[in-house]
């Protein structure tokens, strides 16, 4: 059945007629500013914060309204079906919860309640390495719901292998491999407090719980938390690999590989030629490389080198049904969101991430129908114009 993801509008309409309004704000593009209020200075700048001055994350943003949609008219738009499939991941809306680690940082329920809403709504929820809670608890909390896994990849291989041996037995159909933080970026929001919640023990649930990593221990992370803190930051950060190592990948999973931080058409190209069945276009919302280029400003020239051999999303940026609506014209097959959700998970747990989903899915699908597009497969370059 088509989903009517527009009534959420109605149907926070018809609740303040009987006096309620929503517990917080329906705007994507204010969230971070209620959520500076809610949460303290660590764990808000380490969600909120970029790389260096910060010019990629600006830049992202930028790259949005320097593309306006043209509405079309009488179109027969009033039904609509936003539905796709990614990858044999069914969605309902091109849409996906981008990987985000540590959420615990921002409500103690973090990944729990962010999978118990997505599942809610079938997106799919990208777990991240970095996840406060195991790969088994939430694919637990997500039931039946479509997940995917994101691999910090360390340099261990049998504590690689187990991980995803792990995910797969869990549920998780795809692997997205991030490749632009084998180190961090400099980010001097996060620096500034000597903030970095890894070193607190938050975030390391997925190595903790894993039976290989801890057989490298001498004692078990719960009778010596600094040690194994310091072994697994070792073994996931400073190395870079290079193209040869990607088969590895393909021996330790069996379904679909997406490669997550592609911004250049050739680094496209040689991960397609190289079996990926896909690539995330992403600089990491401005976290890592401070005046990088816009993905977006990437995405059309790379989803028309690779876009007929593999499946192509986007992530960086995107806050609004427009900015959907735009990534879809530009090449993406799908979108994924970050930190609007983290956002909502500061404001209410499960409901608040529910409430920011359901908002933007709404205001996509609105926007959808105002332009005149009845499926996302009629979005193409030609119902933007740049200026």
């Amino acid at each position: 059945m088509t989903e009517r993801f527009g009534s959420y509008q109605n149907e926070i309409y018809l609740q303040g007629y009987g006096g309620t309004t929503p517990a917080f704000t329906t705007d994507a593009t204010r969230l971070e500013e209620s959520a500076a209020d809610l949460l303290e200075p660590g764990p808000f700048w380490y969600v909120a914060g970029a790389a260096g001055s910060g010019a990629t994350a600006r830049a992202n943003r930028a790259a949005f309204d320097h593309w306006r949609i043209v509405p079309r008219m009488l179109t027969d738009a009033t039904e609509r079906d936003l539905s796709t499939t990614v990858l044999g991941t069914e969605l309902p809306a091109p849409v996906l919860l981008a990987p985000v680690g540590v959420q615990s940082i921002v409500h103690p329920d973090g990944e729990l309640a962010t999978a118990r809403a997505a599942a809610g709504l079938r997106l799919p929820m990208v777990l991240s390495t970095a996840s406060s809670h195991s790969i088994e608890a939430v694919a637990e909390a997500s039931g039946d719901g479509p997940r995917w896994f994101q691999l910090y990849w360390p340099n261990d291989p049998d504590v690689c292998g187990s991980i995803l041996r792990r995910a797969k037995e869990a549920g998780y159909t795809a692997l997205v491999v991030t490749l632009d933080t084998w180190t961090l970026g400099w980010r001097p929001a996060d620096l500034d407090g000597a903030y970095l919640p890894f070193l607190n023990g938050d975030g390391l649930a997925v190595p903790f719980t894993d039976p290989a990593f801890r057989s490298l221990l001498e004692k078990t992370p719960e009778e010596d938390a600094p040690t194994a803190i310091l072994r697994w930051i070792s073994m996931v950060t400073g190395t870079d690999r290079n193209w040869s190592a990607l088969p590895f990948l393909r021996e330790h999973w069996d379904g679909p590989i997406l490669l997550k931080g592609i911004q250049h058409v050739d680094d496209a190209r040689r991960a397609v030629d190289a079996g990926m069945d896909g690539i995330i276009v992403s600089n990491h919302g401005g976290r890592q490389v401070d005046g990088a280029v816009a993905a977006l400003d990437m995405l059309p020239e790379i989803a028309t080198a690779v876009g007929e051999r593999a499946t192509v999303l986007f992530d960086s940026g995107v806050r609004t049904g427009a900015d959907v609506l735009k990534a879809l014209a530009l090449g993406a097959r799908a979108v994924l969101v970050g930190r609007p959700y983290v956002y909502g998970l500061a404001h209410g747990g499960e409901d608040g991430v529910r409430h920011v989903l359901r908002g933007l899915l709404a205001d996509f699908d609105l926007t959808m129908g105002l332009s005149g597009h009845r499926t996302v497969t009629e979005l193409d370059s030609t119902v933007l114009r740049r200026v």
